[in-house]
């Protein structure tokens, strides 16, 4: 590393002077400390790598729906294993974002390095664990969840994917990282190569090499692979934060503190990954794998409407938590009001983009003979859950304050609440009580979320105006 680099990395955040005397390297960090609202803005420069994994995982959809009606509705019975993955993974990044956030804002970089080297531990540790359960209990699972004739492509898919689980965990974990001092840049350009990439093997290793559904999984780990060994490569030259093993010193309150985070963060892509399965068993009562197959395809655009709405909720977690270690409380109320209303105007767009695309983004999941009839109801899925879409800001900001401050088990119970406590009971009600099959299952899916996001509204608005007195 260069004399000036090593200069930087010594850098003291203490006052506003020296922010303002700060570097490219710490540019990130002033912005978060001193103007949350420019700070959010920044970070929804990541919407384009955000719509670029969108279009990954919708593209992967396509690619494999082309390989027929059983090998889409495999991916929707795989599904709760991938969001599992993604849960972990996430929640490792997020609590990256809040613990090293919290530290820099406290002017402590030594502990920043260290709860950064805690993190790769954990991701290495939670790898292994996901392996070897994933080895152990994949095929019986997919039995539960009523797999069938659908298994081969189940397995073909999820063993690839989860055998080589460290390298997703490893990068998405340091994408924590590296926004946690504000290097949004690094983190796009990682998550555009890591899809560009994707979206180039898929076609060649399912069709043209022929390895059919297990392509689409081995273009997947490819990708993971390449933009990994890419990110350590950053980690040795130009990074804020040092990960020289030299600054590791265990510390157990500085991995409880990441856990606290970690644990109910990841949750939510678990508790997701739940009622999908939940859902998919549903399906499987009321309609079939045809039922499956369509909320397979469906998912897909509900999960890109997430992924492009990430952005915001990382901008909360990492200015709430810059401004809870500098102790700005004051910050709290501009940052949950302008976050919301920024996520409302993106998500209106989007809801409005997909209502009226519908039928179009439909043809794209039933362009082969087998997938053909499904095209009318992927269509009504599309619209219904249009109308969720408008109140996810309410519920993710919300989350993302608690899990800012370190509350993580308040965000862990709001997430419950909307995704079991709500949506799973209204769509059970509604697709087998009142009768009204796999429209009854995403109606409830509406009705469950959008009164779990309101709820968490009002429970974060009330948890602001008790700690800035304090």
């Amino acid at each position: 590393m260069s004399d000036i680099n090593k200069n930087n990395k010594k850098f003291k955040l203490g006052s506003n002077d020296n922010l303002e005397e700060n570097s490219e390297e710490t540019e990130g960090i002033s912005t978060i400390l001193l103007d949350p609202k420019k700070a959010i803005l920044k970070f929804q420069t990541l919407i384009v790598a955000m719509i670029l994994t969108s279009m990954n995982n919708f593209i992967d959809g396509i690619w494999i729906a082309g390989l027929g009606e059983n090998a889409l509705a495999a991916i929707g019975f795989i599904t709760p294993g991938i969001m599992l993955l993604n849960g972990v993974s996430s929640g490792l990044s997020n609590g990256a974002i809040s613990v090293i956030s919290r530290f820099i804002g406290a002017n402590n970089k030594k502990e920043a390095d260290n709860a950064a080297l805690h993190i790769i531990l954990l991701v290495v540790f939670f790898s292994v664990i996901f392996l070897s359960l994933s080895l152990l209990f994949l095929e019986p699972v997919l039995l539960i969840l009523g797999a069938g004739n659908t298994l081969e492509y189940g397995l073909h898919y999820g063993y690839i994917l989860f055998g080589a689980c460290i390298f997703p965990m490893f990068a998405i974990a340091s994408y924590g990282i590296l926004r946690a001092e504000g290097k949004v840049k690094k983190t796009i350009y990682a998550m555009s190569l890591v899809a560009i990439l994707n979206m180039i093997l898929d076609p060649l290793l399912i069709y043209i090499l022929d390895f059919g559904i297990a392509g689409a999984s081995l273009a997947t780990v490819i990708s993971w692979a390449i933009i990994s060994l890419i990110i350590i490569y950053w980690f040795k030259r130009d990074t804020y934060i040092d990960l020289a093993f030299k600054n590791f010193k265990y510390s157990l309150k500085t991995l409880k503190n990441i856990l606290t985070v970690s644990l109910p963060s990841g949750s939510e892509f678990i508790v997701i990954a739940i009622l999908v399965g939940i859902v998919n068993i549903i399906l499987v009562a009321v309609s079939g794998y045809q039922g499956v197959a369509v909320f397979s395809a469906g998912w897909n655009i509900v999960l890109l409407v997430f992924i492009i709405l990430t952005p915001v909720s990382i901008a909360v977690i990492a200015t709430v938590a810059a401004a809870f270690g500098a102790k700005k409380f004051e910050n709290l109320p501009i940052i949950q009001n302008f976050s919301i209303k920024l996520g409302i105007l993106i998500s209106v767009i989007i809801a409005i983009t997909i209502f009226i695309l519908a039928p179009f983004i439909a043809q794209l999941f039933t362009y082969s003979p087998e997938t053909a009839g499904l095209s009318g109801l992927i269509t009504e899925f599309l619209r219904v859950t249009a109308i969720y879409y408008i109140s996810i800001p309410l519920g993710s900001v919300a989350t993302a304050i608690f899990l800012g401050v370190g509350k993580g088990f308040d965000s862990f119970m709001l997430i419950i609440l909307r995704e079991l406590s709500l949506a799973a009971f209204f769509a059970y009600i509604f697709a087998i009580p009142l009768g009204f099959g796999q429209y009854g299952v995403w109606w409830g899916l509406v009705i469950g979320c959008i009164i779990g996001n309101l709820i968490a509204f009002i429970w974060s608005k009330l948890y602001i105006k008790r700690i800035i007195p304090k």
